[in-house]
């Protein structure tokens, strides 16, 4: 819903009041300045247009009445014509919040992708389909749950292309890099395999010489 949210919003087609420039979407802070709590919203309207007069004057009234540095942009709730002269700190406050639709497309795409292989995973060993597997397991942004049950399933398939993509990923969870190498180690064993020290090749496990790096093996 997220990605149709910012769809929606982004044909709202806001303009400040103060200066007419079109207002930015934006990721609206975790906190309320005012109060402590969320805005309602994950995102904002906001100008950001520093000749705004009500950004432009707000440093002065803000010095004279507070004794603070700051100003202030104008800011509407998306959904409703509510608004707020939103206190900021500085001028590149919010001009590094502006929603990214291409990065949240990505996010979506991403997503749905993830929800497809783990619907997937009930069925891949009996399918022989390493793909879901793969896809839930690489994904850094997928529960550690759920990385961890793809991982369960990679010795069942026993298929020795998930050795270059694994091995090529670096799990941040030590818990999960286990599992995942003792994953590797019973399918390499199961076809009389091993990675070769030196070039990372997979040989044979009773080879004591690389045929690809022509490094001798310990016994």
């Amino acid at each position: 819903m997220m990605l149709e949210d910012v769809l929606r919003y982004l044909e709202e087609k806001r303009s400040c009041p103060h200066c007419g420039q079109t207002l930015s979407l934006c990721h609206a802070p975790s906190i309320h300045v005012g109060d402590g709590l969320g805005w309602g919203s994950e995102y904002l309207f906001i100008c950001l247009n520093d000749e705004c007069p009500m950004f432009a004057g707000g440093w002065d009234f803000i010095a004279q009445q507070y004794g603070h540095v700051g100003s202030y942009r104008y800011m509407e709730l998306p959904g409703s014509r509510e608004n707020h002269a939103m206190m900021v700190a500085g001028k590149d406050a919010f001009t590094g919040s502006i929603v990214d639709v291409d990065e949240l497309r990505r996010q979506d795409q991403r997503y749905q992708k993830l929800q497809e292989a783990l619907s997937q995973l009930d069925t891949c060993v009996a399918e022989r389909n390493l793909v879901p597997v793969l896809t839930v397991l690489l994904d850094d942004a997928a529960r550690l749950d759920e990385r961890k049950r793809a991982a369960s399933l990679l010795a069942e398939l026993n298929d020795l292309d998930c050795v270059e993509p694994v091995r090529n990923h670096s799990f941040r969870d030590g818990s999960l890099q286990l599992q995942v190498n003792m994953a590797l180690k019973a399918v390499l064993e199961h076809h009389y395999l091993k990675e070769c020290p030196y070039c990372a090749e997979l040989i044979k496990a009773r080879a004591r010489v690389c045929k690809h790096c022509k490094h001798e093996l310990a016994a």
